[in-house]
C-alpha cells in the first residue's frame, strides 16, 4: 500500500468557510465537513482532500490528492493563494459598504476553476438556489462522472464529467438528475463546445473576447458569461450582474434609482477597475446577507 502524500500549505488572509459558502463552483459540487473543516472535491486530474486549521488571518492547510496530482499546487491555484489580499482590499475599499463587506467576510477568496466545470455549474445555477444546484451537480457527477481511483486501486469517487460525456447524455437522463428545463441547455452547450469551441484555448484571450465567445454557447447570457470569465478564466475585471447585484448596486450607490445593466458595468469598471470581480463577490455575498 502506498503512503498518502500529505502536503502543507500556509496561507494568509484566507477563510475557507466564507469562500466555500460564496456560491462559486466548489459551493455546488464539493463536500465540506464543517465540524472537522475538511474539504473534498474532484478535480480534472484526481480527488483532493484538504484540512484547514487556524484563523482567517493565518491558515494552515494539510492536503493530499489521488494519483499524480500535486495537492499543494492544486489548492494554491484553486484558491488563488498567490493573490495579495491586503493589497486587493486596499484597492477595492472605495466606500463604507465594501469596507463593511470585507470586515464581515474577511478572508473570502475568489476561486479559479476549470472553464468547463464553471460553465456547467453556472448553466445549472440559472433561476435556481444553492441547495438545489448542489443536489443537481452531485447527481450529474454520480451518473456521468468517470471513476477516480486512489493509490491502492480502490475507487475514491467520481470526477467531474467532461464535455464529451455530457454531449452524449440525453435530456431525459439530465432531467432525472433534477436539471429541469436546464437539461436542454446543458446538452446544447456540451454539443456546441465539442464541435465549435475549445474552452481551454480561450485562456490566453482578453476578457472581452472570452465573454463574446462564451455568449455564443446556447444558454449563456451576460451574467453567466461573466461568472465563467471570472471564476473559470481568472479575469478579475469581470463583474457578473444578476437581479440581486443589480438591486444592491441601485440601493447602495444610486438611491434606489433603476439602472441598465450596461450602466452598472460602466460603474463597476470606473470604480473598481481590473479588480471589479473581487469587489463583486464581496458586494454579492454581503448584499445577500442583508436581504430581509
Amino acid at each position: 500500500m502506498m503512503a498518502v502524500r500529505l502536503q502543507e500549505i500556509r496561507a494568509k488572509v484566507f477563510d475557507i468557510r466564507h469562500t466555500f459558502e460564496s456560491a462559486q463552483p466548489l459551493t455546488f459540487y464539493a463536500y465540506y465537513d464543517y465540524a472537522d473543516r475538511v474539504l473534498t472535491y474532484p478535480s480534472s486530474k484526481g480527488l483532493v482532500t484538504a484540512v484547514f486549521n487556524g484563523s482567517s488571518g493565518n491558515c494552515r492547510i494539510v492536503a493530499h490528492s489521488s494519483g499524480t496530482l500535486s495537492a499543494k499546487e492544486e489548492i494554491t491555484s484553486r484558491f488563488r493563494l498567490r493573490d495579495d489580499m491586503k493589497k486587493i482590499y486596499r484597492r477595492i475599499s472605495t466606500d463604507k459598504f465594501v469596507r463593511a463587506a470585507i470586515k464581515e467576510y474577511y478572508g473570502m477568496r475568489l476561486t479559479r476553476n476549470d472553464p468547463w466545470e464553471t460553465t456547467m455549474c453556472f448553466i445549472v445555477s440559472q433561476l435556481n438556489n444553492v441547495k438545489r444546484i448542489t443536489m443537481i451537480m452531485h447527481n450529474i457527477i454520480n451518473v456521468l462522472g468517470s471513476p477516480i481511483m486512489d493509490d491502492t486501486g480502490v475507487m475514491a469517487g467520481r470526477g467531474f464529467p467532461n464535455c464529451e460525456s455530457l454531449a452524449n447524455a440525453t435530456e431525459k437522463k439530465l432531467m432525472a438528475c433534477g436539471a429541469g428545463f436546464r437539461a436542454k441547455y446543458l446538452v446544447q452547450a456540451a454539443e456546441f463546445c465539442t464541435n465549435n469551441i475549445e474552452l481551454d484555448k480561450l485562456k490566453c484571450r482578453s476578457y472581452g473576447k472570452i465573454k463574446e465567445q462564451l455568449m455564443e454557447i446556447p444558454g449563456i447570457g451576460d451574467k453567466v458569461a461573466d461568472c465563467i470569465a471570472l471564476m473559470g478564466y481568472g479575469k478579475l475585471e469581470a463583474f457578473p450582474i444578476d437581479v440581486w447585484i443589480k438591486r444592491t448596486l441601485e440601493n447602495m450607490y444610486f438611491n434606489g434609482k433603476p439602472k441598465k445593466i450596461e450602466e452598472l458595468h460602466e460603474f463597476a469598471e470606473e470604480r473598481f477597475g481590473d479588480l471589479a470581480g473581487y469587489a463583486e463577490q464581496y458586494i454579492y455575498v454581503y448584499g445577500r446577507h442583508m436581504r430581509p
